[in-house]
């Protein structure tokens, strides 16, 4: 296990297990498998991961803040406890009108 990843067997909240950092965008691996992986992040106000494609669906759920979820040109804005999933091969962004974190689960298909 890395530093980078989550400790086994131990309690944890999302929202406090990654802190923010002014100016980027801080990630963290809570599982990686070969099925797929759940990462942590936390977005600084203003950044944001520019547009791309995976070939496998994905769930955002926000933890804090708010976030806004950009699926094939349309703009999506979460809430803590909000959900949405992005699509396989579909154009997806992510950006942060304000700080915030989200968790990110991505299941690949054989």
């Amino acid at each position: 296990m890395t530093p980078n990843e989550f400790e086994r067997a131990k309690i944890f909240s999302y929202s406090g297990s990654v802190d923010y950092a002014e100016g980027a965008i801080v990630s963290k691996t809570v599982l990686k498998k070969e099925s797929g992986n759940i990462s942590l992040f936390a977005f600084a106000k203003g950044e944001a991961l520019s547009e791309h494609t995976a070939p496998f669906d994905a769930l955002i759920q926000v933890v804090d803040g708010r976030g806004e979820i950009i699926i094939d040109g349309k703009s999506y804005f979460l809430e803590s406890g909000q959900c949405i999933i992005l699509p396989a091969n579909i154009r997806h962004a992510v950006k942060a009108p304000e700080k915030f974190k989200m968790v990110l689960i991505m299941i690949k298909s054989n």
